[in-house]
């Protein structure tokens, strides 16, 4: 399979991989499937995403987005963070193979579940 410099990059030299303890917002998703597990910490301020992190059991791909989705995210509003797609991800790493993208739709489904967490605790 073929991956960009970016994929490869992010799997070796993942960013932001660690657990947040005091995290504002927490969103775990996983894939049946190919049994890819992803949780996403983010800490908020005044509505924008100072800290995010993960911690991902996957395929290299897995990894690599999840690693991605954080640069993608930190220093963005709520909203603007909703916003983020599969394919905004993908396209940050360069493309994904084909067979692949479902992991840069579980990194965006795991932001969102950590935002939509965030917005159940501050309601």
């Amino acid at each position: 399979m073929d991956y960009s410099e970016k994929v490869m990059d992010h799997f070796a030299n993942p960013r932001n991989c660690r657990k947040i303890e005091d995290a504002d917002g927490v969103g775990t998703v996983g894939n049946p499937t190919c049994g890819d597990l992803m949780t996403i910490y983010i800490k908020v301020d005044d509505d924008k995403i100072t800290d995010i992190s993960f911690q991902t059991f996957g395929c290299g791909a897995a990894i690599a987005t999840s690693s991605m989705i954080t640069e993608i995210a930190v220093g963005k509003t709520i909203e603007e963070a909703l916003n983020i797609t599969r394919n905004d991800v993908a396209d940050e790493l360069d493309g994904l193979p084909p067979i692949k993208m479902h992991c840069s739709n579980l990194a965006a489904d795991g932001l969102k579940a950590a935002i939509e967490d965030y917005q159940k605790k501050n309601q």
